[in-house]
């Protein structure tokens, strides 16, 4: 049976009969925004700036490679940044700093990969207020980045970043549950930046930023080699990502011959999950590789990407975003 998901972004007449719901989701949004604008509903306010990377859309947009070069941008200029995160697919109860140690069943996929790639300090919980109280109650940092939250309207931020996957755009336009909107697509034009990733496509502009192969490493051990090693090679192809068609394209282009194994999104793997080739050659995402750990593949290879920055997207942070900072630490 497909998900709903594969409504969302094939032409068929079934989400149709979702549109009232969707209309009376998004009444709700637009009024619950406005209510927070007019301070009818409170937001918290931080004693340093916070700056949210998020998304209109649900699924994967590219947001954590993003959040984790935006982290070593700031380190670059002398900033000190920390990250809060909701921890989807952990089981955190109330706030937790993550450390590089722990488990993705316990803290999710998404903030240890974080952690363990940008080595700053990183909180999850679901009430994003308490987890950036409590990052700065225990580290030093002088802005915050919170891994989406776009909609989290408790939290007041300095700055929003929105990030549009240019492959799959905003699907057939209509709020969930009838269409993947979180908010409508108008909403873009109140953030401070939009981020395109990928390349050019329609009416998209040029791309803020592409993927990049860092490098391809053992999942177990060490060792490392390059992607054009595996050219013409059948490889089992490992996603358990938001958009597992990015990464299979990424290869393919590649030259890898690709055996598709695609997951749901933050999907909790087992070994059953690989009966029957987990000794065969395995090339997964960096996201999967934290959940694969305990895992017995002979094989398995880990693709590290990183969000290149575009010189505009350079231009848009150091006109946006640094003054911020610099305004936050002289006052």
């Amino acid at each position: 049976m497909k998900s709903l998901q594969y409504y969302w972004y094939q032409p068929n007449y079934f989400v149709w009969l979702l549109l009232p719901i969707s209309w009376l989701y998004c009444s709700i949004t637009i009024i619950r925004r406005r209510l927070y604008q007019h301070n009818i509903l409170k937001s918290y306010s931080a004693r340093v700036p916070v700056v949210v990377v998020g998304n209109i859309v649900t699924g994967g947009s590219g947001k954590t490679p993003l959040l984790i070069s935006l982290c070593e941008y700031l380190l670059q200029h002398g900033f000190r940044p920390g990250v809060v995160s909701r921890g989807y697919g952990g089981n955190v109860v109330g706030v937790k700093q993550v450390l590089e140690n722990d488990s993705a069943q316990m803290v999710g996929d998404e903030p240890l990969m974080i952690c363990q790639r940008s080595k700053v300090p990183v909180v999850v919980g679901a009430d994003r207020v308490a987890a950036v109280d409590h990052l700065l109650k225990i580290n030093q940092c002088d802005i915050v980045l919170s891994d989406d939250g776009l909609q989290h309207y408790r939290m007041k931020r300095n700055l929003e970043m929105a990030v549009v996957d240019v492959s799959r755009g905003f699907g057939n336009g209509f709020c969930l549950p009838a269409g993947p909107l979180r908010e409508r697509v108008s909403r873009l034009s109140t953030v401070d930046i939009v981020v395109y990733n990928g390349a050019r496509a329609g009416f998209f502009g040029e791309p803020s930023y592409t993927l990049k192969i860092v490098d391809l490493r053992r999942l177990h051990g060490e060792g490392s080699r390059s992607l054009s090693s595996f050219a013409g090679m059948p490889v089992h192809a490992v996603a358990g990502i938001g958009h597992p068609a990015r990464f299979f394209l990424q290869l393919e282009e590649n030259g890898v011959s690709v055996i598709e194994h695609a997951f749901p999104d933050h999907h909790n793997y087992q070994q059953d999950d690989f009966s029957g080739w987990s000794e065969d050659c395995i090339i997964m995402t960096e996201k999967d590789a934290v959940k694969c750990r305990h895992l017995s593949l002979t094989d398995a290879w880990v693709l590290t990407v990183t969000a290149d920055f575009s010189s505009m997207l350079e231009s848009q942070l150091d006109l946006k975003l640094l003054p911020l900072l610099d305004h936050a630490k002289n006052r």
